[in-house]
């Protein structure tokens, strides 16, 4: 099992927005394909970030369901051309639970 981070800059003003349309757009189309582990938005710090962390099985799993994801219409047609502008930066990292961490 491991988990995915990702980090996603939001244009200043944007972030309701972007975390309006994720939920009502884009969580139902990307839960079909992953687990959202959890969900949190910068208020101290460097702001206008949005943190996510979702739960993959294998490395092998979470490259066919991301292929599969970049394939799916909802996805491409009614999230992607809504929320992809409103980013200024993404960033991904991959990190495997400890065997002592709650989350495993």
């Amino acid at each position: 099992m491991f988990y995915e981070m990702r980090t996603y800059t939001i244009k200043v003003g944007k972030v309701h927005e972007y975390l309006d349309h994720f939920e009502k757009v884009g969580l139902p189309i990307i839960s079909k394909y992953t687990t959202l582990v959890g969900w949190w938005y910068t208020d101290i710090g460097e702001l206008n970030q949005i943190i996510h962390i979702w739960k993959y099985d294998s490395l092998d799993q979470r490259a066919e369901n991301r292929k599969a994801l970049y394939r799916d219409a909802d996805w491409l047609e009614k999230f992607v051309p809504s929320a992809f502008p409103m980013l200024e930066k993404q960033e991904s990292k991959l990190m495997y639970a400890a065997d002592f961490s709650p989350i495993k």
